[in-house]
């Protein structure tokens, strides 16, 4: 990790070994329990869940079981076997099935952990847009669909935008007009397909979304597709959708969500929970470092940790603060 470990950082990061136990900074000192959290599989909500996880084991000696997931699968084990107990970063907007499981009270909507929003929507590199500028509308696209690399890069499967695209994509006819879908198998060949086109100067076009390091990185243009459609977005959310609608994305709300049952059985961790929150900024900047760096989701936690003390800090009810008062100096 090219990090250079202050006192305090080294003991944040050693404290990142007992992931997975019960740590000797936390035992004894706390009622908390056994506590399920998602780990969503792209790069800002791993470091939600990073920084999440070791302020609970540390400072409310909680034992984690952090569940590998992606949002879909999240949702529908939650909705039926009331597991995990903690759903970081749910794109609520592109999710549909979320408000009905907050009206059922299945699910407890905590923050805005994202606490900006984040942007979802459909881009070309700054380059291609410069020497091309009339591919910055779809009209643009489906004019010369080879101009972009024929070809719609999208996200994995599982991911709730990549029920959205396909409906947006068959309402615009895309593959008619000579423009294929390409699925990539994860967040992380993604976000190389950017980095290989930004490399090679190459054609490229496909979802994105923001804060992310890549966007950060390699700056890209967001193509004008149709206005937001509200009640054609929801119908797009759903692989039953009859009648797709071309959308574009509404500024989405990112929260972090609980399991009824555990607001009651943690209260105090809610507490903490409810007060995890990043700027797109924030979370811009840990992601810059973690792509820069080739850092792990840890490493990018101890970035933060170190980094941010009054941020964080203030999260932490009494007794965390007095747990991890030698790491707040």
């Amino acid at each position: 990790m090219k990090l250079k470990l202050t006192t305090a950082a080294f003991a944040v990061a050693a404290s990142f070994g007992t992931f997975g136990a019960t740590s000797a900074l936390a035992a004894g000192h706390s009622q908390c329990g056994e506590v399920s959290i998602t780990q969503m599989d792209w790069a800002s909500a791993r470091v939600v869940t990073a920084v999440a996880t070791f302020l609970m084991k540390q400072g409310y000696g909680c034992d984690v079981n952090v569940v590998p997931s992606s949002t879909v699968p999240a949702l529908t084990s939650l909705a039926e076997t009331g597991e995990p107990d903690i759903l970081t970063e749910v794109w609520a907007n592109s999710t549909p099935a979320y408000e009905g499981l907050l009206a059922e009270g299945k699910l407890v909507e905590l923050t805005n952990v994202l606490s900006d929003g984040g942007i979802e929507g459909w881009w070309i590199p700054q380059y291609l847009a410069e020497s091309n500028p009339e591919l910055t509308t779809w009209e643009g696209i489906m004019a010369n669909p080879a101009a972009v690399g024929g070809k719609f890069h999208d996200c994995p499967s599982g991911w709730a935008c990549d029920i959205i695209n396909n409906n947006n994509l068959k309402a615009a006819k895309a593959e008619e007009g000579g423009l294929e879908r390409f699925q990539h198998g994860s967040g992380e060949t993604l976000q190389t397909s950017i980095a290989a086109a930004y490399a090679d100067k190459a054609p490229w076009f496909g979802y994105y979304w923001a804060p992310t390091a890549v966007l950060g990185k390699f700056p890209m243009v967001q193509v004008k597709v149709p206005e937001y459609n509200a009640e054609g977005h929801t119908c797009n959310g759903s692989a039953d959708c009859a009648n797709p609608v071309f959308s574009a994305y509404p500024t989405a709300k990112v929260t972090t969500a609980v399991s009824g049952a555990f607001m009651e059985r943690e209260p105090a961790v809610a507490e903490l929970l409810k007060n995890v929150s990043f700027t797109n900024a924030q979370m811009g900047e840990i992601l810059a470092w973690r792509l820069d760096n080739n850092a792990s989701d840890e490493e990018a936690a101890v970035y933060f940790l170190t980094n941010y003390k009054d941020v964080w800090g203030s999260w932490l009810n009494d007794a965390a603060k007095d747990k991890l008062a030698a790491i707040l100096k």
